[in-house]
C-alpha cells in the first residue's frame, strides 16, 4: 500500500505544476517552490515544536495550543505548516509562529529532507492530517508526533477490513487527542490505547477575547446586522430573496470563503442596489449601505461580534459546514444550510435550538424574516448557543498538560 502511495505522490508532484489554473492552485506549486529556502531561516541550534495544518480551520484549532505552549516555552522555535494556500495566506495574522510554510511533497526524499532540516523536538498534526512517509520518518527518527482534537468515524479507511496499513499509522502517533467518546471507541476497537478524549480546541479559541473593528462599529450604527460568514454561491442563491426584502433597521455583513476578483464581480451584481465592497470604500460611505461585502481574509471572526443572526456558509453546497462556534460563542442564533451531517456540533445545537437549518430560499426567507421580528426568539436562541461553547471549554488545558511533559 505504501508503495503505491508513494507513486501516487510522485505522479501528482509531476501533474499537478502542469494543470493549474486557478490562482489558489498556483500558490499550492508555487509555495512549494520555496519551501527549503523559508527553512533555511531556522537556526542551526533552534530547539523546534513544529505544528501542521490543513488549511485555516485546522489552524484555528491548533492555535491555543500553539499559544499554549509558547507561553510555558518561550525558548523554543514554532514552525506551522500548511497543506492549503487558505491557510497559508494569512499566516502571519496572530504572529505565534516564528516560521510559516508550506508542508512538502509527502515523498520519502522530501520528508526526510525536512525533518533532517527541521529536526523538530515535538511534532503536532491537527484533526485530520495523516501522511504516510511522514508520519514514518517521524517514527523512524523518534520525533515525538501527536494528534491535536482528532475526530474519527467509522467511515473512514482505518475502520475497514482492507485498512491495515492505515491502522499502522495511527500506532507510530505518541499521544492521540480526540473530540468524543465515538472517536475514543472507535480507536480502542482497532487497538489504539495511547489516546484521551480532551475535547474540541476550538472552543476555547472562539472564546478568546478579540479586538473591537471599529469599521463594523461605524458600519452597523444603531441598525442591527446579519453576518453572513465564509459563503459560497450555494449559500449566496438562497440569500438573495432574504437580502432583497430586508427591512431598513437592519443590515447585511457578506463574507464570501473565496476572495478574488473574479468572483466577487460575479457576486456584486446580484445584490440590491448599494451594496458595496470593504477595500473600496472608506467608513462614511459604509455607514448608509445595507449590504457591505466583506473582500478581504482574516478578520470575519470578529465580526460577529456585530451581528444579531448569522449565516454560516458551506452546507448548501458539499465544500463542509464552515465555523459556526465563532457566531455561537457571541451568543446569537445562527442559520445554517442542509449539509451539516458530519459536524457534531451542528447536529448538538440544532437539537438544542441554537441553529436552524434550511435547504431552499423560501425557507431562509421565513426563518430569517421570523428572527429579524422576534427580539425574545434571538435572544433565546443565542443563548443556547453562548452556554453550549461555554460548556465544551477546556480541551487546551487537557492537551497542554501532557504536551509540557515532552519538552
Amino acid at each position: 500500500m505504501r508503495f503505491f502511495y508513494s507513486l501516487a505522490i510522485l505522479a501528482a508532484r509531476c501533474v499537478v505544476p502542469l494543470v493549474t489554473r486557478s490562482a489558489k492552485a498556483k500558490a499550492f506549486v508555487q509555495g512549494r517552490k520555496e519551501v527549503w529556502k523559508r527553512l533555511d531561516s531556522i537556526p542551526k541550534d533552534a530547539k523546534v515544536v513544529w505544528m501542521h495544518c490543513a488549511s485555516l480551520g485546522e489552524y484555528e484549532q491548533g492555535l491555543p495550543v500553539l499559544q499554549g505552549l509558547k507561553a510555558t516555552n518561550p525558548d523554543y522555535f514554532y514552525l506551522v505548516t500548511f497543506f492549503s494556500p487558505s491557510g497559508y495566506e494569512v499566516r502571519n495574522a496572530h504572529g505565534v509562529a516564528d516560521l510559516t510554510t508550506y508542508l512538502p511533497w509527502d515523498t520519502k526524499k522530501e520528508v526526510r529532507r525536512f525533518i533532517s532540516r527541521v529536526n523538530p523536538k515535538m511534532a503536532l498534526f491537527v484533526k485530520y492530517e495523516f501522511w504516510p512517509n511522514m508520519i514514518a520518518e517521524l517514527h523512524n527518527v523518534n520525533v515525538p508526533l501527536y494528534l491535536i482534537a482528532g475526530q474519527f468515524r467509522a467511515q473512514q479507511a482505518f475502520f475497514k477490513p482492507w485498512g491495515n496499513s492505515y491502522r499502522k499509522l495511527l500506532k507510530e502517533f505518541k499521544h492521540l487527542f480526540v473530540q468524543n467518546e465515538q472517536s475514543l471507541r472507535l480507536l480502542h476497537q482497532i487497538g489504539i490505547s495511547q489516546v484521551s478524549i480532551s475535547g474540541d480546541t476550538r472552543y476555547d479559541r472562539v472564546g478568546a477575547t478579540k479586538t473591537p473593528l471599529p469599521f463594523m462599529e461605524t458600519f452597523v450604527g444603531n441598525r442591527k446586522c446579519i453576518v453572513a460568514g465564509s459563503t459560497w454561491p450555494e449559500d449566496e442563491a438562497v440569500l438573495f430573496d432574504a437580502i432583497e426584502q430586508t427591512p431598513n433597521d437592519w443590515c447585511w455583513l457578506i463574507a464570501p470563503h473565496e476572495i478574488n476578483e473574479e468572483k466577487i464581480k460575479v457576486l456584486m451584481p446580484k445584490l440590491p442596489q448599494g451594496s458595496l465592497r470593504y477595500t473600496q470604500t472608506n467608513e462614511s460611505e459604509r455607514q448608509d449601505c445595507q449590504v457591505l461585502v466583506l473582500d478581504t481574509v482574516g478578520i470575519l471572526s470578529r465580526c460577529y461580534a456585530y451581528g444579531s443572526i448569522a449565516y454560516v456558509g458551506g452546507g448548501m453546497g458539499t465544500s463542509g459546514l464552515h465555523n459556526i462556534l465563532e457566531p455561537a460563542s457571541e451568543g446569537i442564533p445562527i442559520v445554517i444550510g442542509k449539509n451539516y451531517q458530519k459536524f457534531p456540533e451542528a447536529k448538538a445545537l440544532i437539537k438544542l435550538g441554537g441553529v436552524i437549518s434550511i435547504s431552499a430560499a423560501d425557507d431562509c426567507k421565513k426563518q430569517l424574516t421570523e428572527l429579524m421580528q422576534n427580539d425574545a426568539l434571538r435572544t433565546e436562541k443565542g443563548k443556547e448557543n453562548a452556554v453550549f461553547v461555554r460548556q465544551n471549554q477546556g480541551a487546551t488545558q487537557k492537551t497542554l498538560s501532557l504536551l509540557n511533559q515532552t519538552l
